[in-house]
């Protein structure tokens, strides 16, 4: 693969292949598990953009190099920023981030996301809005970021919240990691297609001189299999979760869950427990609220909705949970954030609605997204 019509910072974390009908995009920070860069990101947007007016270009190949797709977004490089007193770096990250999503979510040809391995957060906002999403037995999900103060965006509030049920709260508030068994039974992944045969289906994709939807899915299902879902998976407790996770707090979720615990001996029930004590308290909460709200919104308003959100969280005015999880999780690496609030009951409502409204600051605006002329939203086609 080699990199084209781009700066050299660009173009070696991000390689382009073009073929007769297509290209293949490689995701290029195997180091760094594939974290999207700003960079990345708007050499990315820049790509699908340029193929979207190229007639020649039938069908776009996402994938990642090393044993990850994408962790997620270079959040690590945001916080350094927001420890300067620069939190408008951060937003101009995200910004362009969502502005990606939304052009992924309304594409007018079909993008094929290689899910080989580590798939969370900013990586799950590149593939899951596409039209095709692969997964292997190498495939690993996550949405992990109540755990580090955040919350689940890059459209999540609008994927998760498609999920069968309540499961996409319970993965969205737990940060409970899926196979890609799992993601191909909850719908997050279209197709299973063991890691052998990969070559072989990307062969088969770049000989297709086609961008209907169709026919990329009839060759993607000659390599696809039906994978067993093993015997601990969490999507075989779909009626407790949704029993638990439809309350309507965080609160609520945790004594339903806690009720369920007493005449069980499931390791389960007690690990979900755990997850949801150790994460931000007001994520949690903003969270919840966020993947309710995306039930009944399109793709675009949960982008202009998170974009609020994310600034919120990165201006740090109710809660510096985003930089205490980083140093914690990422930086230092202690496991062991000091939440701040602490407890549940320290976040009232006003502080979650504060999540909510639009930024206090004369040069900040809403998130503003470019006029796309393929609606309605294609993406959760299966879910």
């Amino acid at each position: 693969m080699e990199p084209i019509n781009s700066s050299k910072d660009n173009a070696d974390q991000v390689l382009v292949e073009e073929n007769s009908h297509g290209i293949k995009v490689l995701l290029n920070r195997p180091n760094q598990l594939n974290a999207l860069s700003f960079q990345m990101i708007s050499r990315i947007l820049e790509l699908f953009l340029a193929c979207e007016e190229d007639c020649n270009v039938k069908l776009i190949i996402l994938k990642g190099k090393g044993r990850a797709f994408s962790s997620g977004g270079d959040v690590s490089a945001v916080v350094r920023d927001i420890t300067k007193g620069n939190w408008k770096f951060g937003a101009k990250y995200f910004q362009k981030e969502y502005i990606l999503n939304y052009v992924i979510a309304t594409y007018s040809k079909p993008q094929v996301s290689i899910l080989n391995g580590i798939v969370m957060g900013g990586g799950a906002g590149a593939s899951i809005h596409g039209r095709f999403r692969v997964a292997t037995e190498n495939s690993v999900f996550a949405m992990p970021e109540t755990a580090l103060g955040l919350f689940p965006d890059v459209g999540a509030s609008y994927f998760l919240s498609r999920l069968p049920g309540f499961f996409g709260e319970y993965v969205g508030l737990t940060g409970s990691r899926l196979d890609g068994a799992e993601m191909l039974a909850c719908g997050l992944a279209t197709h299973f297609v063991p890691s052998v045969r990969l070559s072989l289906l990307e062969e088969a994709l770049c000989k297709v001189n086609a961008n209907d939807p169709a026919v990329i899915s009839a060759i993607i299902d000659e390599f696809s299999q039906q994978p067993h879902l093993r015997e601990k998976s969490s999507y075989h407790q779909l009626d407790i979760i949704n029993k638990c996770f439809s309350q309507r707090t965080i609160e609520e979720i945790i004594s339903a869950l806690e009720r369920a615990s007493v005449n069980s001996t499931d390791n389960w029930i007690s690990s979900t427990i755990k997850s949801l004590k150790m994460a931000s308290p007001t994520s949690l909460k903003i969270s919840l609220r966020s993947i309710r709200e995306g039930r009944v919104q399109g793709v675009g308003q949960c982008l202009v909705r998170e974009y609020r959100m994310v600034c919120k969280v990165i201006r740090g005015e109710v809660s510096k949970d985003f930089v205490e999880g980083c140093r914690a999780i990422l930086l230092d690496k202690d496991n062991n954030p000091k939440w701040e609030p602490s407890k549940l009951e320290l976040v009232s409502d006003d502080m979650v609605d504060h999540y909510f409204s639009k930024v206090d600051d004369e040069d900040w605006e809403d998130l503003k997204l470019p006029t796309r002329s393929n609606l309605p939203v294609h993406a959760i086609a299966k879910l």
